[in-house]
């Protein structure tokens, strides 16, 4: 299955925007950012693929110069029982993602977490606001540069009773 997946968007999309890799038998595909949409409404129509469950979608912070944010698509095919990981990179200094949320609705809430811990910006998302922070807060838990002990007096805590 990895063969027929690579072959159908490499045929579709043109080998320059298609990295794969393989370890242990799991393909990770790695694409544009600004191609996002459109390959994952294709993984999901193509009759031959059918990615129609988004299992996760998760920021990650790398850390490193050239690619430091990108975000991790998890998808299953309910009808082949197949997995695949399909990752994009974004620009450290206004880290923006198409929102995918046309092709999945569940991308709605993944989406709106990634922007509350990474701050990745998914561009067309019909309702980016923060889940776990406070709106006013202005910095992102989940960013490796982030102290571990939180930033003291960022956020009110609650008194003690």
């Amino acid at each position: 299955m990895n063969a027929v997946i690579i072959d159908k968007l490499k045929a579709r999309f043109g080998e320059q925007n298609i990295e794969a890799s393989e370890f242990r038998g799991e393909l990770t595909i790695v694409v544009p950012k600004d191609r996002i949409v459109e390959i994952c409404r294709f993984l999901k129509d193509d009759p031959d693929l059918e990615f129609d469950f988004l299992i996760d979608l998760c920021g990650i912070d790398m850390n490193t110069p050239v690619k430091r944010f990108g975000v991790i698509y998890n998808l299953y095919s309910l009808t082949s029982k197949y997995r695949l990981r399909l990752k994009t990179f974004t620009e450290e200094q206004e880290p923006k993602v198409p929102t995918v949320t046309g092709v999945w609705g569940t991308a709605n809430w993944h989406e709106r977490e990634s922007f509350d811990m990474f701050g990745i910006v998914f561009e067309g998302h019909p309702d980016l606001r923060r889940v776990y922070m406070p709106e006013d807060f202005e910095h992102y838990p989940l960013r490796k540069d982030f102290p571990l002990m939180g930033i003291p007096g960022s956020i009110p805590l609650p008194k003690n009773k």
